[in-house]
């Protein structure tokens, strides 16, 4: 963005508010960045169940400031039939972000090679693993799991069906709980990879939970295969509350995977050993 006159050149050179980042220096607050350092000017969208008019754009700007946002302003507002407004409101946020207390999930094992999985899977496993995925419920949408299991793969890397040690069963999408439960023990699967993109309503929670109580009343305890779900809206940290061994989110590759599920499975000497 080029400066409007000299005063606004200079205001972006201004130190940081005390306490705060500067653009040199490192710090454990965060605010939004938007014209300089520390104004905390940020911008969000959201629709209201209202008419388009002055007492919706009043109702916008309140929620805002409830929010955070003071002062805000509303940058944009359109109709969504004649019930409903989409609105787009700029401000400066109030709040500030520690550092300190964001906690990261970090990654408890190595990404290995093509060979070094197959190596492991046959050396500790002592045959193919099977690898069972589906979309569960009303979820109709394959690019995920498929990206992760299919040969072409994800992000350059190539799928699971690429590894020659692991056997791959791609059920598809909309597939029922008790089908892919049926489908996992025929198989023998080892593992049993989930993807989940519908979110309206918690759907993929609740599929989530739904799978996981079925496939611990289906199997004796401890035979349950490993239970993986991927998708754009889990949180880092909730296996337990899901009863799932491992969550993936957005941007995950098939060798994180595949590196996990041997970390899992059939761990190299120096993994189990820790």
């Amino acid at each position: 963005m080029t400066p409007r006159n000299k005063d606004d050149a200079v205001r972006r050179r201004e130190p940081a508010v005390p306490g705060e980042p500067s653009l040199t220096e490192s710090g454990p607050l965060v605010r939004p960045y938007g014209d300089r350092t520390g104004d905390g000017m940020m911008q969000m969208s959201f629709t209201l169940p209202l008419p388009h008019d002055k007492r919706a754009e009043g109702a916008a700007l309140q929620l805002a400031r409830k929010m955070g946002l003071d002062p805000a302003i509303l940058v944009h507002a359109k109709a969504m039939g004649p019930h409903f407004t989409f609105f787009v409101v700029y401000g400066s946020v109030t709040h500030l972000v520690d550092l300190r207390d964001v906690a990261v999930v970090r990654r408890a094992y190595p990404l290995l090679s093509h060979k070094d999985v197959s190596s492991a899977v046959r050396r500790r496993l002592r045959r193919r693993m099977v690898v069972v995925g589906a979309c569960i419920g009303t979820d109709a949408h394959t690019v995920g799991i498929d990206a992760i299991l299919n040969i072409k793969g994800f992000s350059g890397e190539k799928g699971l069906e690429s590894y020659p040690e692991l056997r791959v069963v791609n059920l598809g999408a909309q597939v029922l709980v008790p089908d892919l439960v049926e489908r996992a023990r025929r198989e023998k699967a080892d593992a049993v990879l989930v993807s989940q993109v519908v979110t309206q309503r918690e759907a993929h929670i609740h599929n989530t939970k739904a799978m996981t109580a079925a496939f611990r009343e289906a199997y004796p305890a401890g035979k349950v295969p490993l239970l993986v779900v991927g998708g754009p809206r889990f949180e880092d940290g909730t296996e337990t509350e899901l009863g799932v061994d491992r969550i993936f989110g957005r941007g995950t590759t098939p060798d994180e995977v595949a590196s996990y599920l041997v970390h899992a499975i059939c761990p190299l000497p120096e993994e189990a050993s820790r």
